[in-house]
């Protein structure tokens, strides 16, 4: 295992990476959802890791985890920003060629951003509870979230995985809630997938409907291979409310690619 920092467009971003244990597969890169960060994914990196015997990265985006503190707001192309700059940069760094890309939330429309627009080639792309456009319902969900982080224990609950919990947090949800984020789009990103796709999504997730994975579906056409996984008792964390079924989806992912 190797841990360390590394440095794009100028902030220091903490990365994990595990070994692996089958050279000849490719690196499974982890990019987590709008609150999350390395140690917000728990030990589910390491058992896909110890499942499919690839080599695994999880890293902290700036403004989460150990990793740089967000300076101000977020724009409406964060997104776009790490899925074109941010990422090809941590992958070049760590000498990491042709990844696996494995993504929650946020870090879920990244991957589809970053595969779908082809200058990278990509083994595969892996989303789970992705975003492609915004709902009414997924702001409720984060106007909530916001109420439950200004009433509940939540900050002192993001603290222990943030450097500055409060930043990190209002730093996703005003952007969630900006008008001008309303017509945040990615679904033109589909088009362009040339990898097998995996995507999976709980049946109750309370921030989006199935219209994103039925339009990943729809539109992304030329990619080789495309699954849908619809879950159900599931919310919008696949990962911690069914990880036994997303664990074998992955592993069966691998295994095919």
């Amino acid at each position: 295992m190797r841990q360390g920092f590394v440095e794009t467009g100028g902030h220091r971003l903490e990365y994990l990476l595990h070994d692996a244990h089958q050279t000849a597969r490719p690196t499974l890169v982890f990019l987590h959802e709008g609150l999350g960060s390395i140690s917000l994914w728990r030990d589910f990196p390491q058992r896909i890791a110890q499942m499919t015997g690839c080599r695994t990265l999880v890293y902290s985006r700036h403004g989460y985890g150990n990793s740089d503190v967000l300076e101000g707001p977020r724009k409406p192309d964060y997104m776009h920003v790490e899925a074109l700059d941010a990422l090809p940069q941590v992958l070049a760094s760590l000498g990491i060629e042709r990844p696996l890309l494995v993504g929650h939330s946020d870090g879920g429309s990244i991957a589809l951003i970053h595969a779908g627009n082809g200058r990278w080639p990509c083994a595969g792309v892996a989303v789970l509870a992705p975003h492609l456009f915004v709902e009414e319902m997924s702001v409720r969900g984060i106007e909530e979230t916001v109420r439950i982080f200004e009433t509940t224990d939540l900050p002192q609950k993001l603290a222990r995985h943030h450097r500055d919990a409060r930043r990190t947090f209002y730093g996703w949800a005003d952007i969630w809630r900006h008008p001008d984020f309303r017509v945040w789009n990615i679904e033109d990103c589909l088009s362009g997938l040339r990898c097998p796709v995996l995507a999976i999504q709980g049946e109750d997730d309370e921030y989006a409907t199935m219209a994103h994975l039925d339009r990943i579906a729809q539109a992304a056409v030329d990619a080789p291979d495309v699954e849908l996984l619809k879950l159900a008792d599931c919310r919008h964390s696949p990962q911690r409310d069914q990880a036994d079924a997303v664990a074998a989806a992955l592993a069966a992912f691998v295994e095919r690619i």
